[in-house]
């Protein structure tokens, strides 16, 4: 059977040089083997490539001073092959190790425990709903934008709920749907690597940032509050720049709404039940128990005597407080939940707790299959010592270019952009490209916490943009519900102004936080990494 024939206005638009330009996109993305197949290859061919470089004898010298921590005697990085004999007993010996020492995995399922418990109650979708729903119709695009960079606290959230919800909002309210799911996707997606709060991927980035640091620094640590401030302030840039992107380029061309191009079953049920008075009085009793929690948080820390601040020195940014914040994360998420679920009647007893826990845990099959193959890759490429040698290679290669400067910076943050259009999840894209940069990047002098705030601008700003993103079919699904004639062209061409005034407003934002105030990234978070 063949495909359909196109339509002749669809034809037409497929001859246009930007819609070329996406059809090459999706086609280099679908090129790409599936993240676990490609993760195999690249640990594999880690292997072979080792195994060519200890043949060939590939050395460099070793930029640390004499002394420092790892530095061979003779002052040389030299590459070491796996396929030796010792390598293969190593890759023997190290294979299970590898996979339940990687930095990432623990603090993710830790942090999921608590959010499962959270989804199950239905704390997260009651508030959002309220505020959404609870919003002036001036301030509406405003309290979308900054609910779905606040939904990013709560795993696929704010896909699932809240970007149809704003669809709906926007129709019940006489303007175009698309527009309030636009505004909604732009929030959820491309303010990723902003929120408030620290979410599952903070711990899982910051794990994969402290595997690559060790490469020149095998002590360094990095916390998941590493982004924090940068984080913080994020939150408002996205918020006001979505709103502005929403109201004056994307609501206005899409003009006005034309009811006979959606599906009329999409159209009847077009309706967001307010919050019922039960949920309310649930989110009030969440309200005040988060306090208390917040109020047990701050009293670990914020006094001298705090039980959880650093038992020798004393410190509170280098403290067992935020070594340990996935903790913090799963406690906060299970109070939530279980105080909203007692109240709604969602969790009765431990067996509601325990089952959103286990409903959590399943849902991360294929996490844990990708990140068995991703801390092999990681793990040989640390032991070939071929991530040291292409960072010192790489950073010399940039001093001589004079590449040293913070202007090195935008390269980068592009460099993240288009790899993330090929790349949708954040994890795995970071996996792959930190043993390169951060290493690299740390030798020019600059700290991982902050190469990795200027990673995550490139990895959120295409997100909206990109086919590869696991939810934009299902974004998709639902936009054609609203206008028969959507594509993924359409779909693209809608979010391509705020992925670009996102891309140059936070860019601008990181070198005017950084470079211009001198402020730090995180709590505790230095700017400059001293090699010595």
């Amino acid at each position: 059977m063949t495909d359909p024939q196109p339509a002749p206005e669809q034809a037409v638009a497929k001859r246009n040089a930007f819609t070329r330009f996406l059809d090459t996109v999706e086609w280099l993305g679908n090129l790409l083997p599936h993240p676990v197949t490609l993760f195999f290859l690249l640990a594999a061919g880690m292997v072979l490539l080792s195994g060519l470089f200890g043949y060939l004898g590939v050395a460099v010298e070793d930029p640390r001073p004499a002394g420092a921590s790892g530095r061979a005697d003779d002052g040389m990085i030299r590459a070491v092959s796996l396929l030796s004999a010792d390598g293969v007993r190593r890759i023997f010996s190290g294979l299970v190790t590898n996979f339940t020492s990687f930095a990432p995995l623990g603090v993710v399922l830790t942090a999921m425990l608590g959010i499962g418990v959270a989804e199950k109650s239905g704390v997260l979708s009651a508030a959002v709903r309220g505020m959404v729903l609870g919003a002036s119709k001036n301030m509406v695009t405003v309290v979308i934008v900054f609910a779905g960079v606040m939904s990013n606290t709560a795993s696929e959230l704010g896909y699932v709920v809240l970007i149809p919800l704003a669809g709906v909002v926007y129709y019940s309210l006489g303007r175009h749907p698309l527009a309030g799911m636009a505004a909604a996707f732009a929030g959820v997606s491309g303010g990723y690597s902003a929120n408030l709060l620290i979410g599952t991927i903070d711990p899982l980035l910051a794990g994969i940032t402290e595997e690559a640091a060790r490469l020149i620094d095998p002590t360094y640590s990095v916390t998941a509050t590493a982004n924090w401030y940068f984080m913080v302030v994020s939150t408002v840039m996205v918020t006001v720049v979505g709103w502005a992107v929403s109201t004056y380029i994307v609501e206005p061309k899409l003009g006005a709404y034309n009811v006979e191009d959606a599906d009329p079953t999409a159209l009847a049920g077009a309706t967001a039940d307010p919050l019922t008075p039960v949920e309310k009085k649930g989110l009030k009793v969440t309200g005040l128990v988060l306090m208390g929690v917040l109020a047990v948080m701050l009293l670990t820390v914020v006094p001298s005597w705090g039980v959880l601040r650093d038992p020798e020195t004393g410190d509170a940014m280098r403290s067992p407080f935020f070594s340990g914040f996935a903790v913090w994360i799963f406690l906060f998420f299970l109070a939530m939940g279980w105080a909203y679920g007692k109240v709604v009647g969602t969790v009765k007893n431990d067996r509601d707790v325990i089952d959103g826990m286990a409903k959590a845990m399943s849902s991360l099959g294929l996490y844990l299959v990708i990140i068995f193959f991703a801390a092999q890759f990681v793990a040989f490429f640390n032991w070939s010592n071929i991530g040291s040698i292409t960072a010192v290679k790489g950073a010399q290669t940039l001093q001589a270019m004079g590449l040293t400067g913070p202007v090195i910076f935008i390269g980068f943050i592009l460099i993240c952009c288009l790899v993330n259009l090929m790349i949708g999840s954040a994890s795995a894209q970071w996996a792959m490209t930190a043993p390169i940069f951060v290493p690299m990047l740390m030798l020019l002098g600059y700290s991982p916490e902050l190469i990795q705030a200027a990673y995550r601008i490139g990895d959120s700003t295409t997100n909206i943009i990109t086919p590869m993103m696991s939810y934009f079919g299902l974004i998709l699904a639902w936009a054609v519900r609203y206008d028969k004639k959507v594509g993924i062209g359409t779909m693209i061409a809608m979010m391509l102004p705020y992925s670009i005034f996102f891309t140059i407003a936070w860019t601008i934002l990181f070198f005017v936080w950084v470079f211009g105030l001198g402020l730090p990234v995180g709590p505790g978070a230095p700017t400059f990494y001293s090699v010595g």
